[in-house]
This record gives C-alpha cells, sequence and structure tokens, in this order.
C-alpha cells in the first residue's frame, strides 16, 4: 500500500508541476509582452529569462499528454470531481453560439477564435485559461486528498490488486495457459465496469450483471462512447470463448487481445 501511494503522490506532484508550467505556457502565448516583462523583473538577468521562456513547454503538445493522466488520477483518487474536470475541456455538446463562458480548452486547441461586428473579439485561445486553472485546482485538491486522514483508499488498493491480475494473467498466457488468463480477464473486467457504474452512481437492475449488462448500462447512461462499447463487447466475445468447453478453442492472439484490452480497460474507462 505504501509503495501504491508513494506512486500516486509522486505523479500528482509531477503534474502540478507540470500544469503549473502549462499555465505559465498559456500566459505566454496570448500575454507575450505582458508574461516577458514579469519573468525579466523576476529573474533580473536576460540569459535566465531567456531560459526560462525557452523551456516552457508548448501548451498544444504537452496538454493532451497531461490530461490524459489527469483524468486516470483523478477518477482514483477524486471520483466525483471527475465530470467537472472533463467538463473544462469538452465544449457543451448543444451551444447556440460560442461566448467567453462557454470557450473551452477543446476550442483553444482547434484555433477558435469568435469575433463579431469585424474585429471585436468574444473569445479566443485566451478564453481558456480559466478553464485550465479550474483544471489544476481540481488536481491539486485531488494531491491534497492524498494527504487526508479521510481518504477512502478502495479505489486505489483496486488499482493495485487490478495490476497485479493483469500480470498473472499475462503470465498464463504466456504459459499456454490460454483459457485461465480469459477467465481472470473476464473478472477483472467486470469488477471494473462494477466499479465504475457505483461511482458514477447507475442503476444496474440485475442482481448479478454479467460484462454485457454492465457494457450496455455505461453505454446508455453515456459514460462510454460508441466505439468504446464496441471494444469491450469483442473482449466479452473472447472471455464467452474461454468459459464454453466445447467449441472454438481461443488462440494465442485471442487472449494477447483479451489481455492488453483488460488493461486499456482499467486504465482509461472510470
Amino acid at each position: 500500500m505504501t509503495e501504491k501511494f508513494e506512486k500516486f503522490s509522486k505523479a500528482l506532484d509531477e503534474l502540478i508541476r507540470e500544469g503549473d508550467m502549462l499555465h505559465m505556457s498559456m500566459q505566454y502565448i496570448f500575454m507575450p509582452e505582458k508574461f516577458k516583462r514579469a519573468a525579466e523583473e523576476k529573474f533580473e538577468d536576460p540569459k535566465k529569462t531567456k531560459k526560462y521562456l525557452d523551456d516552457l513547454p508548448d501548451f498544444y503538445t504537452s496538454y493532451q499528454s497531461w490530461y490524459s493522466e489527469a483524468q486516470s488520477l483523478i477518477a482514483q483518487i477524486l471520483p466525483n470531481r471527475l465530470t467537472d474536470f472533463q467538463n473544462y475541456y469538452e465544449y457543451p455538446r448543444v451551444r447556440k453560439e460560442t461566448t467567453f463562458q462557454n470557450y473551452m480548452i477543446k476550442d483553444m486547441l482547434q484555433g477558435l477564435r469568435v469575433t463579431r461586428y469585424g474585429n471585436e473579439v468574444v473569445a479566443d485561445g485566451s478564453s481558456a485559461i480559466p478553464e485550465f486553472v479550474q483544471q489544476l485546482n481540481i488536481v491539486k485538491a485531488a494531491r491534497e486528498k492524498l494527504n487526508s486522514t479521510l481518504i477512502d483508499l478502495t479505489n486505489l488498493l483496486q488499482a493495485d490488486v487490478f495490476d497485479s491480475e493483469v500480470d498473472s494473467a499475462q503470465a498464463l498466457a504466456k504459459s499456454g495457459f490460454l483459457r485461465a488468463a480469459g477467465a481472470i480477464c473476464g473478472v477483472i473486467i467486470e469488477k471494473h465496469l462494477q466499479s465504475v457504474a457505483k461511482q458514477r452512481k447507475i442503476s444496474i437492475k440485475k442482481k448479478n450483471p454479467t460484462i454485457a449488462d454492465l457494457n450496455e448500462a455505461l453505454k446508455a447512461a453515456e459514460v462510454i462512447s460508441v466505439p468504446q462499447w464496441r471494444f469491450i463487447q469483442h473482449l466479452a466475445d473472447i472471455r464467452n470463448l474461454c468459459g464454453h468447453a466445447k467449441g472454438s478453442e481461443p488462440t494465442v492472439d485471442d487472449i494477447n487481445d483479451l489481455v492488453l484490452g483488460t488493461n486499456k480497460i482499467i486504465k482509461n474507462i472510470f
């Protein structure tokens, strides 16, 4: 548990450090002169100022990896804030017009700039700065919760168990025990989807739902996309092949796909 706690702690510290640098990068992009003057006052040395500005990350190429890792950690440490975190990135599905208030980070990455009366800027990339600050604040809140004695460690423990079980399935597959490896992966997927449904407060009617039941419920609640739903169903089909004594035998490629797919699900669906 200590090892897992330290892993999460270091990952959050790095995300906060990277997030602070990305915030600086956004300000430099949209307020270059003001930001440069502030840096010059801080360092009082042209060489140090130049190095600082040169070392700032490129927000456009660095943000997506930061966002993906932050999502994963927030889902496990602060799941009730995950939707808020995602909403600062994604613009509303129904948006009659784009304004400063509903301009999101995705708009900035797509280079959207809204004007009226010819040259009056309504919203541009700088409008996404407050949205990113809120995302960064949620990551910092997750860091604070990790330090709290009130933290619920269930998700961290479960993540540890799932990682270990995926490793076990992979080892079994390498030794030729394909059906056993497939059965383990099936259990992992089922437990993980149940956990996601519980966190999202999605009601499942069946007492003992299958992967297919959980997959349908998550799709209906728009927690997963149609491509993700199809992917999970494909993995469920391979798992079912492993559970039937009669019929076709699972191939090595089938099980490799199942193991890799299981790892992808527990890392990306929450």
